[in-house]
């Protein structure tokens, strides 16, 4: 029997940690005001992405989302033991960020946390979807090539930066079902009410994409 990854467990801990610090920490240094907050806090969470990619993405992948590992687990890329411990690790690291973000931040910033979009479920779920589908969907097909290795961790991050230049006016941006739980675990109120929203919303979007490219590659030479 395969023993557990723990040196990829943490790493996967570690950036998602650094994601949800880093990332939700921005917005709430500088807020998310449509003249310059929006694209701040975009491009700071597309930085962490590549700076996580290039110093822990060849221990573990930097996944450092529970919905790009589902869409690991569905294109056969890792296994369902490693997924799992992945998820354990995952939303351990956004609980983590979530604690140290209360101990710089008070409550009343936010930390971070998403919200619904004009107080509809059902546009927040559609927006989510849309945006986990775009950025799962680049994920799957600039790794689908050894040869874009060099270049995989620009791209995810420049991908995940312009879904935040979008989503931040919609719903603060998920994508990430780690991402939410950890500030919002912290925040409480509505934030954590409906936090669900943005755990479902991103393993649904993850999940169609990762179908949706295995259509699209299927006897792709």
């Amino acid at each position: 029997m395969n023993k557990i990854n723990l040196r990829a467990c943490i790493a996967e801990l570690i950036g998602t940690a650094v994601l949800v610090f880093f990332g939700c920490g921005t917005a709430c240094v500088i807020g998310c005001d449509v003249t310059g907050g929006y694209l701040a806090t975009a491009v700071a969470f597309g930085l962490v992405i590549v700076a996580m990619a290039y110093s822990i993405g060849n221990i573990s992948g930097c996944h450092i989302n529970p919905a790009v590992t589902l869409s690991m687990f569905i294109s056969n890329k890792i296994s369902l033991k490693d997924a799992v411990t992945y998820w354990i690790a995952q939303f351990v690291g956004g609980i983590l960020g979530g604690a140290l973000l209360l101990v710089f931040f008070p409550k009343s910033s936010g930390l971070g946390t998403n919200g619904l979009y004009d107080g509809s479920i059902a546009k927040s779920l559609l927006i989510e979807v849309i945006l986990t589908f775009v950025f799962v969907l680049a994920i799957l097909g600039v790794t689908s090539k050894v040869k874009n290795d060099q270049i995989a961790g620009l791209v995810i991050g420049l991908t995940l930066t312009l879904v935040h230049i979008l989503g931040i006016g919609f719903t603060g941006t998920s994508v990430n079902p780690a991402r939410s739980f950890g500030p919002a675990l912290f925040a409480g109120g509505d934030a954590l009410k409906n936090v669900w929203v943005f755990i479902v919303a991103p393993l649904i979007g993850a999940a169609i994409a990762a179908y949706c490219w295995k259509y699209l590659s299927k006897n792709k030479k």
